[in-house]
C-alpha cells in the first residue's frame, strides 16, 4: 500500500512539474475548493485541528493568487480585491467555524475555477483554429 502511495504522489508532482501556467491555475482553483470542502466536513465533524489545517491551505493558495497577479493587465485589478475578499472570508470562516463564510468562499471559487476553464477551452479552440489557418 505505501508503494501505491507514493506512485500517486510522484504521479501527481509529475504533472505539476509539466503543466502549463493555465493548468497550473486550474489546479490551484481546484485546490482550493478541495480544501475548503474539507475544511467544511472538518467542522462538520468538530475536528478543529483538521479544519484549520484544510483551511489554511485554501487560505495560501489565495495569498499564492494574489501575489502572482500580472497587474500590467486590467483584469488583475479586478481580481485581486475578489481574491483578497475570499482570503478575508476564509480566514473569518475559519477562525469562527462559519460554515456559510466557506461557502460563500467556496462558490466564488467555483465560478472563477469555471469561468477559468472556459477561456482555456476558447483559449485552446482558438489557438488550434489560428494554426489550421495559417497552413
Amino acid at each position: 500500500m505505501q508503494n501505491a502511495s507514493y506512485t500517486a504522489d510522484a504521479y501527481k508532482k509529475q504533472q505539476i512539474l509539466t503543466a502549463s501556467p493555465e493548468m497550473l491555475t486550474l489546479m490551484l482553483y481546484n485546490g482550493a475548493i478541495k480544501f475548503i470542502n474539507e475544511g467544511i466536513k472538518s467542522i462538520n465533524e468538530q475536528n478543529c485541528i483538521k479544519s484549520n489545517t484544510s483551511l489554511l491551505k485554501a487560505q495560501d493558495i489565495m495569498i499564492e493568487f494574489m501575489a502572482t497577479l500580472n497587474m500590467d493587465y486590467e483584469i488583475a485589478g479586478q481580481l485581486y480585491p475578489l481574491y483578497n475578499y475570499i482570503y478575508r472570508i476564509l480566514i473569518e470562516g475559519n477562525m469562527k467555524n462559519n460554515i456559510e463564510k466557506l461557502e460563500e468562499a467556496k462558490t466564488l471559487l467555483i465560478e472563477l475555477r469555471d469561468t477559468w476553464h472556459q477561456a482555456m477551452k476558447i483559449a485552446g479552440q482558438e489557438k488550434m483554429d489560428g494554426g489550421a489557418a495559417n497552413d
